[in-house]
């Protein structure tokens, strides 16, 4: 199969199983995004300019606030990303786990390490060089699915995922960058949109940011799920998807 031809299969596969899969995809996004939303609101909203300090302490404090900014735009995909791994790969009692089942089935404090620790790294090679950002995104952005699927710790999880990425890494990128870019930049959008059509209001743009994530990051979770499982499944792995969701 030529590379464009694995790319456009794969993109029809995420898109596949994200409508079929919509209902649970959503609701868990729901969950995750509407406590984040406002962290996120609340990072955007910060106006560097209020601080009165002289330009050396101004231009540390812009630093930190585009720092804060890239890791909490990635905080809570990497979490979510996680979840929406159970949900399509462990089945329980021959069918997939409910919600509830979800939650108590989440290594929460390996996954929340993930992503904060993926967020910071991102964000600091975006600071740096940018390219140095742009490729751990990339080599390691399927820690969080590998988490999960594989039960492997954090460092594990970090080195599984650049070997899982490491054959594939074209096809891993084509598909993860746009995806990110797209919800990233219709987040912003829709954020920018709700601060000038109402003023300001924290509210409206917290609506607007768990809007988009909500509609939006499920399409990057399921990506990096569905690329995680066919690259463990060329690799010897026996993980397989459910067949269809929650009745």
């Amino acid at each position: 199969m030529s590379r464009r031809r694995e790319i456009a299969s794969t993109y029809a596969q995420i898109l596949r199983t994200y409508v079929r899969w919509a209902p649970s995809l959503l609701l868990l996004a729901v969950i995750v995004f509407v406590p984040l939303g406002l962290i996120h609101t609340l990072t955007v909203d910060a106006e560097i300019s209020a601080f009165d300090v002289s330009t050396g302490l101004r231009l540390a404090a812009l630093v930190g606030a585009v720092l804060a900014l890239a890791a909490t735009g990635l905080v809570g995909e990497v979490f979510y990303t996680g979840a929406v791994a159970i949900l399509l790969t462990h089945p329980h009692d021959g069918k997939p786990p409910s919600l509830r089942e979800i939650a108590s089935m989440i290594n929460y404090s390996r996954l929340i390490a993930i992503d904060l620790l993926f967020g910071a790294m991102v964000a600091v090679g975006l600071i740096a060089l940018f390219v140095p950002g742009v490729l751990v995104f990339v080599w390691f952005g399927l820690a969080a699915p590998v988490v999960e699927i594989e039960h492997r710790t954090i460092r594990g999880a970090f080195r599984r995922s650049v070997q899982l990425v490491r054959s594939k890494f074209l096809l891993v990128a084509a598909v993860l960058i746009p995806t990110e870019i797209v919800g990233d930049g219709l987040t912003e959008l829709a954020t920018e949109f709700a601060h000038d059509a109402f003023g300001g209001s924290l509210v409206a743009e917290w609506f607007a940011d768990v809007l988009t994530n909500v509609v939006f990051t499920p399409f990057y979770a399921v990506a990096a799920v569905l690329l995680t499982v066919d690259l463990i499944r060329k690799k010897g792995g026996g993980v397989e998807l459910h067949s269809k969701p929650i009745s």
